[in-house]
């Protein structure tokens, strides 16, 4: 069984999506479940978890009704202000509905290095635990020392980062990035999803054995039982087709016993996102 642990879906509009920059015109388009069942049937995929990609309440409203509609799709990780006041009730009325299995906030873009420390956010976080959620932490390397600091506060929510922490292999930058990862790695309700690492090298010129170094940190700081794959589709397009970004994965972790890699490739995602 093969879960994709991470992708997007949405209806393209400018100014809604204008992260999505020049060099990543591919993606100006709609991607929509009609579009991922077919590459999933080409490639052998079970279901997915259909992460946010905009920053409002409608962007869960539209993800639930897709999810609806699509067997396929069996959970979702959707965006709340946990900033907000009324932050418990929130997630009191989206613990009522089954595929909503946890949320992110887009830290990545937040100005403040330590927003994730910030008092109104932990206090928002500090609710996901009555409720059984889940977070996914989406950060830049520079981010990671804010991280370390997060994640021990709360012990017993199940944190995952995106992405790998989308560490500059374009750039070569490495020892930074890797020191935190192997100390967040320690706090064992810390996942990490090998996801988005095609789009952090060159588009264009990335190999395996460019990334496989980085792939290799977070296999020894997570461990086989903390890993899930992700193919963050449609934003691995720019970079390479699901095909290759899935045998950057499988290829990876042949060298494992098929035990580990039926846990990183599907189970560890059924455990994390209860699916």
């Amino acid at each position: 069984m093969i879960i994709d642990a991470h992708q997007h879906f949405w209806k393209y509009e400018p100014a809604k999506h204008s992260w999505i920059d020049d060099n990543m015109a591919v993606i100006r388009k709609d991607f929509m479940p009609a579009n991922l069942k077919k590459v999933y049937l080409e490639n052998n995929i079970d279901g997915c978890v259909a992460v946010q990609a905009d920053q409002t309440t409608l962007e869960n409203d539209f993800l639930l009704d897709l999810a609806s509609k699509n067997s396929f799709v069996k959970g979702i990780v959707g965006w709340v202000d946990f900033r907000a006041d009324t932050i418990d009730e929130v997630l009191e009325n989206y613990s009522k509905l089954k595929k909503i299995k946890g949320f992110r906030h887009v830290v990545q873009g937040e100005p403040d290095h330590n927003f994730l420390l910030r008092p109104d956010f932990l206090n928002g976080i500090s609710k996901l635990e009555k409720y059984n959620f889940t977070y996914d932490i989406l950060v830049f390397p520079h981010q990671l020392g804010a991280v370390l600091e997060f994640v021990k506060k709360f012990p017993n929510i199940n944190f995952i980062i995106d992405h790998i922490a989308k560490p500059y292999i374009n750039d070569g930058f490495y020892d930074g990035w890797a020191n935190l990862m192997l100390a967040i790695g320690q706090q064992q309700n810390v996942y990490c999803k090998l996801s988005g690492m095609v789009t952090e090298a060159d588009y264009n010129t990335w190999t395996p054995e460019i990334i496989a170094p980085y792939m290799q940190l977070v296999l020894k700081a997570f461990g086989a039982d903390r890993l899930l794959f992700g193919s963050d589709w449609p934003v691995c397009l720019v970079a390479g087709n699901y095909k290759k970004v899935k045998e950057l994965v499988t290829d990876f972790i042949s060298q494992l016993s098929k035990g580990d890699q039926e846990k990183i490739l599907g189970l560890n995602a059924v455990k994390f996102y209860n699916l």
